[in-house]
């Protein structure tokens, strides 16, 4: 799909002078691409990142790798920044792990980005200063104060310009229960301890041991959830006894397995076979049209899944829970943003990403008109922009910022200018064949996504299959 320039839904937000401060929250892909932009605009950016190193979400699914080829991870304006610092860049049609994608390129970036990135830095609140929500009086004249909290309990703000939220959703999973709340027990001590939500990692000594030889439910249907069932099938050829349970809401797997030798991302559609492969040899086994209402911890040690019309799953010692990511707006509560009752993303961008109409194929390059908030000079970017929709593509969140860092710096023709073509097919990134680098290379038709034109899968910045955490970035499942 390659689009054309179109007209912003919304051309509000005030322009800021050159050297204005913007506070930029997350130092993941998308943050670390807003600060770039934000630079080659004679803007000056800082950024807060609660982890202790740029991209610290990406690195926590650093063992899953891309549906993306390096082409589609690197912004262009940080190229830009790290071609003047001798950097290499790696093999553009190669497809990258999370590890590779933050050691290779965001902190290299960070590292160019220098003494503008806080570190183990929180940020608890954003306001205007001296204004609460309900004050109209003189709120456009004042700046903003950024809230944080550092690693060592100490407080503080800070004064900003503008401020751009790139924290991402990784550290928000959405909880088991299919009513959007946390199913019955699921948070209860005993049964939390065997509950998680990430793709294991059965390469290492910890989770071979937490699942090999026992039964675990993956609860979700999107390509995270594959990549944990072809994962847990690796394992049980290695430790017998391993098995797991598939426990879908849909009523029949259907489209969930992808498009196989079909789909038009090869290394999408082999993960998808491999499921259907394992689930056939007998290692998977797939329970559909189950709602979760509750988790038992039952005698002996065991675990139970209950769904709302009764059924069970018995047996269970492991729960991984894969069923997307949702923003959380908090530290945003004392400004006035204008958000889809229903997607929780900027009201003017949730009809182009609603995943009931589209996939990331449909999706329509946006900016800063799109992403506009009442509050003038505040813009969430990246996974969190997209609210509760699977389908965010790291590419158009590399667009957003681009568009973003031209508004604040006043010029609105560049910022209503669309800079970005995408294939048909929608380029998803996500949880590929991590133990198989070159079946994940053989996929490298397109560009990365969160979910892409898939299920909840892992965006290009991963769903950042992350979607990036603390300060942005995404996951293996969004960005």
């Amino acid at each position: 799909m390659t689009s054309t320039a179109h007209a912003p839904t919304d051309t509000a937000g005030a322009s800021s002078p050159v050297g204005a401060t913007v506070a930029v929250i997350g130092a993941g892909p998308i943050g670390l691409a807003a600060a770039a932009h934000l630079l080659e605009r004679a803007l000056e950016p800082v950024v807060f990142e609660r982890g202790d190193r740029a991209g610290a979400s990406v690195a926590s699914w650093g063992h899953v790798r891309l549906f993306s080829r390096w082409s589609e991870l690197i912004d262009p304006a940080a190229r830009r920044l790290l071609a003047g610092r001798g950097w290499v860049e790696p093999d553009p049609n190669r497809c990258p792990t999370g590890a590779e994608w933050a050691q290779e390129y965001l902190q290299p970036l960070a590292e160019a980005l220098g003494d503008r990135i806080r570190y183990e830095t929180t940020v608890t609140g954003v306001a205007r200063q001296g204004r609460d929500r309900v004050v109209d009086s003189g709120r456009e004249d004042q700046p903003f104060t950024v809230h944080v909290r550092h690693e060592d309990g100490r407080t503080g703000r800070v004064t900003a310009d503008a401020v751009v939220d790139a924290s991402g959703t990784w550290t928000s999973p959405n909880p088991l229960g299919s009513d959007g709340y946390p199913a019955d027990g699921e948070h209860e001590a005993a049964v939390a301890a065997h509950v998680s939500y990430r793709v294991p990692d059965v390469s290492t000594a910890d989770d071979v041991a937490r699942f090999g030889g026992r039964r675990t439910a993956v609860v979700g249907s999107g390509h995270s959830a594959l990549t944990a069932l072809v994962a847990l099938a690796t394992l049980a050829e290695k430790a017998p006894g391993t098995t797991a349970v598939w426990v879908l809401r849909r009523g029949a797997v259907g489209s969930a397995y992808g498009g196989g030798d079909a789909d038009q991302l090869p290394a999408r559609g082999a993960l998808g076979l491999r499921a259907r492969d394992a689930v056939a040899t007998g290692h998977i086994e797939v329970v559909t049209g189950f709602r979760t209402q509750a988790l038992e911890h039952v005698a002996g040690g065991a675990l139970a899944l209950v769904s709302e019309d009764g059924r069970r799953v018995d047996g269970l010692d492991e729960v991984v829970g894969l069923t997307g990511f949702r923003p959380d707006h908090s530290i945003m509560s004392e400004l006035r943003l204008r958000l889809d009752d229903r997607l929780e993303a900027p009201r003017g961008l949730a009809p182009l990403i609603d995943p009931n109409v589209h996939s990331c194929g449909t999706v329509y390059p946006h900016g800063a008109g799109e992403l506009a908030h009442d509050e003038q000079g505040v813009y969430v970017v990246g996974m969190k922009a997209y609210g509760r929709a699977p389908t965010f593509l790291a590419l158009t969140g590399y667009e957003q910022v681009r568009s973003v860092a031209a508004a604040l710096a006043g010029d609105h023709e560049a910022a209503s200018r669309v800079e970005l073509a995408l294939p048909e097919t929608g380029v998803c990134g996500g949880a590929g064949l991590f133990d198989e680098p070159a079946a994940a290379t053989a996929g490298a038709d397109g560009e990365e996504a969160v979910g892409g034109c898939c299920a909840p899968a892992v965006p290009q910045l991963v769903q950042i299959g992350a979607p990036s955490g603390s300060g942005g970035a995404c996951g293996p499942t969004g960005c």
